[in-house]
């Protein structure tokens, strides 16, 4: 029940005070698990790509220290978010995440760790590489522009436009022992890439030039139907 409120009032305030363009929502499976690898720069993202998709086995990380404020913290609880500390290896909240995606779930990873403040893709942590190996599930990559500056655009009385892409699941490369961290790299950059490819040339940041870039942007295919 409290789960339809929060997604309720979210919605009302996004149509309100939002101009929101979605595509690709048909990419986003109905069920099984998957990890949500999407770009950060607002706090708005998170609850944004909650009511957009309907699933309810959907989740995500939070860094704990949005514990202290008590609108964050109800919001996060509500919508069953695992709380990790991102200052140190959190195992407990890796196993959760594991077990989440063990239970057939999605969830949402901002690849980048931490919340972009120069308005463009900051380069990448391991962490949803990591998680998608050792889950073995495919990668669902979403691409959000427009929120870097929305609170303060509402905040002047001024609608922003919002724009969300999500293309097509896909599977990572095979991680062996032999070169694991080269592996996780690459993983990790191809999510990334596929993300960038999503975004206007501004917000593709550290990414702008990567190489797999450039292949996924000379594709005949738009990145959305790249799989």
């Amino acid at each position: 029940m409290a789960r339809k409120v929060l997604r309720f009032i979210l919605q009302l305030l996004f149509k309100l005070l939002t101009h929101t363009e979605v595509i690709g929502l048909e990419n986003v499976p109905e069920k099984g698990a998957c990890i949500l690898a999407v770009n950060h720069m607002s706090r708005l993202d998170p609850p944004l790509v909650y009511i957009l998709i309907k699933r309810e086995d959907l989740t995500g990380l939070a860094a704990d220290k949005y514990k202290k404020y008590p609108l964050f913290r109800w919001i996060i609880n509500t919508a069953n978010g695992i709380w990790i500390n991102r200052e140190q290896a959190d195992f407990r909240a890796l196993r959760e995440a594991r077990q989440h995606l063990a239970n057939g779930g999605m969830l949402g990873i901002a690849p980048e760790g931490t919340r972009s403040r120069v308005g463009s893709l900051l380069k990448a942590k391991t962490g949803a590489a990591y998680l998608a190996s050792k889950a073995n599930v495919s990668i669902l990559p979403a691409a959000i522009s427009g929120t870097e500056d929305a609170v303060q655009k509402i905040l002047h009385l001024r609608r922003p436009h919002i724009r969300v892409e999500f293309g097509k699941p896909f599977s990572l490369s095979l991680i062996n022992r032999q070169d694991r961290e080269a592996a996780l790299q690459r993983n990790t950059d191809e999510i990334m890439c596929r993300i960038a490819a999503m975004l206007p040339p501004k917000y593709r940041g550290v990414y702008s030039n990567h190489d797999r870039l450039k292949e996924l942007l000379r594709s005949d295919l738009k990145p959305a139907q790249l799989v």
